[in-house]
């Protein structure tokens, strides 16, 4: 005896991704981009130690640009480390 199984109804498809996020760094004109600025720096690297990508941080190519070169500085002085802290446990 084969059962019928319920069908679902049809999901609706979203096309759209939300509001378009600013370049925060456009947006303040006074702000500028200095490696020596570690808590601002932190908020465009990720726990892991990796830069994030413009698609989520919203900042524009140049700013972008000028971040990556400076969050490389920072690492290269030894302000930032390069990848996260791992802490062996067992």
């Amino acid at each position: 005896m084969a059962q019928r199984r319920q069908q679902r109804p049809p999901r609706k498809k979203r096309f759209g991704f939300g509001r378009k996020k600013k370049c925060s760094f456009c947006i303040t004109r006074g702000a500028t981009i200095d490696y020596k600025d570690v808590s601002m720096l932190r908020q465009h690297v990720t726990n892991r130690g990796m830069i994030k990508p413009r698609r989520k941080t919203g900042t524009c190519a140049r700013h972008q640009r000028r971040l990556a070169t400076a969050i490389k500085r920072a690492r290269h002085v030894a302000l930032m480390p390069y990848a996260a802290d791992h802490s062996r446990g067992g």
